[in-house]
């Protein structure tokens, strides 16, 4: 089942799936099930991502992000294989569809004449009242 995000789409083969021993509830159960799954994807190698996209998810993704370029999800979150599959899954299409919109342009702004007259005058007017505030000087 591949993993769509608007028009990108990852194919299984691209993902590397492992299942580990979960911590957590469970009872006698966690020491003999491997539930948990270890997600794993190389963003650097992949050819179904662009080169934007793969640049942003190296930094949204922080440690998760292996040297090699290796985005690695571990879901333990629920008992069962099949959720936590699901789960890592969904992780990872949030993360791809967090790197695919690009960041918003920084629209330069001016603090205006009369802000900065404003601000000014506040602290002038703060001054006088510090200094207002000082002891009286005996003649």
């Amino acid at each position: 089942m591949a993993i769509s995000i608007g028009d990108i789409t990852i194919p299984d083969w691209e993902l590397v799936e492992t299942f580990i021993r979960a911590s957590g509830p469970g009872g006698q159960n966690v020491n003999k099930v491997a539930s948990a799954v270890q997600l794993r994807f190389h963003v650097q190698n992949s050819p179904s991502l662009p080169q934007p996209v793969k640049t942003r998810l190296k930094t949204i993704a922080g440690r998760r992000m292996t040297r090699e370029g290796e985005l690695i999800i571990e879901a333990k979150r629920f008992r069962t294989q099949e959720q936590n599959r699901e789960d890592a899954r969904a992780r990872l299409a949030a993360l791809i569809e967090r790197a695919a919109t690009p960041p918003k342009k920084r629209v330069k702004t001016r603090v205006s004449r009369n802000q900065k007259r404003k601000r000014v005058e506040e602290k002038r007017r703060r001054g006088e009242l510090k200094a207002g505030r000082a002891k009286v000087a005996r003649d």
